[in-house]
């Protein structure tokens, strides 16, 4: 038996994990954190960004038209 969590149902992602998520860069996300645009939580000296924050930011992007 395993104790290992599908990433996808993880509540809390590294800033590497948001990154590909949202296929991203580290430091953009690291930006988009800065700026307020992305929220994040801090655990210790870890930055964590919920799953919930990650999805709603992806889902507040503008559409492009091709």
């Amino acid at each position: 038996m395993t104790t290992a969590v599908a990433p996808s149902a993880r509540v809390l992602c590294t800033v590497a994990m948001a990154a590909e998520l949202l296929s991203l860069g580290r430091s953009t996300v690291y930006e988009l954190m800065a700026a307020g645009e992305l929220p994040f939580v801090k655990v210790g000296r870890a930055r964590r960004i919920r799953r919930s924050d990650v999805d709603a930011f992806a889902a507040q992007l503008p559409q492009q038209s091709v």
